[in-house]
């Protein structure tokens, strides 16, 4: 006898009494040619809402995303727990296509690229293009549009499918850490169990970005300082070359505007290689503009890219430096 395909519960966490893309999910996921499904919907308060499949849960209090993923995995039904933000939208075969990854009992977690809707505001089209460009996100641009399959050993919750059974044994998303509690959830399903993540392009969902400037400063700041933190505290995740590029980027910048004057050896020499590097880095900022130009033929948007990724990578330097040195405990 044929065993029937494993349900699929669909958690989303919700923190607003309106929000403008909850909808748009919702109906997204309605769309599924995947119909093994169940939805899972975790919310400080109560939203009015009448889907099929639709299971809800308020507090009528603040309760941050970690605790309610937890809460969403225990009423979960299903085998597989399928993660996606609220202001996130899947492709109508995003079930379907993450599915056979977990025929292999190794496969402890799928995701996929967050992409950045057609159609949104310059701004928050202009705040995609930050993370979705070579220089944006560096080595993790497959988060952001569609590259070859991989595995990975870290993966944002905006679109990741944990097999539930492995995120029991783990002991589920640690509340002390957000945003970053994927991280640590990856980080102990690939150290602890053993197993992989891989990752997908076309297990894709589209994700709103922050609008630029402040609410997509805000956001990139706090990546910054609980990376900053993990690098510090979760080694294995954390301390790598690249989440330091936006702080050397700072301490250089401190450096030729306030140290140089002193040019005395071996400054002076410090002072020479600072300037080529800060030259290297604008230079690279215009190439990464003339590639978001030919990707996305929007002129304004590749011009508007070199002040936005600048401004986001100098913010982000100082909050990973906050995060490193001088963060003893993360507010939850």
């Amino acid at each position: 006898m044929n065993k029937a395909p494993p349900i699929v519960s669909i958690i989303i966490v919700d923190y607003k009494k309106k929000n403008p893309y909850l909808a748009e999910c919702l109906d997204a996921i309605q769309k599924q040619s995947y119909r093994r499904f169940e939805i899972i919907l975790i919310c400080d308060y109560k939203i009015e809402l009448n889907y099929p499949k639709l299971r809800q849960k308020y507090f009528g209090h603040y309760v941050g995303p970690a605790e309610k993923r937890d809460v969403g995995a225990k009423m979960a039904k299903g085998e597989i727990l399928a993660f996606i933000d609220d202001d996130a939208f899947p492709s109508p075969d995003w079930l379907k296509n993450m599915m056979p990854h977990f025929r292999d009992s190794m496969i402890a977690g799928v995701g996929g690229p967050g992409v950045t809707p057609p159609g949104v505001s310059w701004q928050e089209a202009a705040s995609g293009w930050a993370s979705a460009s070579p220089i944006g996100s560096g080595p993790y641009l497959y988060r952001f549009l569609l590259f070859q399959k991989r595995f990975v050993k870290d993966y944002p919750s905006m679109n990741l499918a944990v097999r539930k059974l492995d995120f029991e044994k783990v002991g589920g998303f640690d509340s002390n850490f957000w945003p970053g509690e994927d991280t640590k959830l990856c980080l102990d399903l690939t150290h602890r169990l053993g197993k992989k993540i891989i990752y997908d392009p076309q297990v894709l969902v589209y994700h709103h970005r922050r609008p630029i400037l402040f609410p997509h400063l805000r956001q990139n700041g706090n990546f910054g300082l609980h990376r900053g933190f993990f690098a510090r505290i979760l080694p294995q995740t954390s301390l790598q070359l690249v989440y330091f590029g936006p702080s050397l980027l700072v301490l250089g910048i401190f450096y030729l505007l306030f140290l140089s004057w002193l040019n005395q050896p071996p400054l002076n020499y410090f002072h020479r290689i600072g300037w080529l590097l800060f030259k290297g880095y604008f230079l690279s900022l215009i190439a990464n503009a003339i590639w978001i130009a030919g990707v996305s033929k929007n002129i304004f948007q590749s011009l508007l890219s070199i002040p936005i990724i600048f401004i986001t990578h100098l913010w982000y330097g100082l909050r990973f430096l906050q995060g490193f040195l001088f963060t003893k405990k993360l507010a939850r």
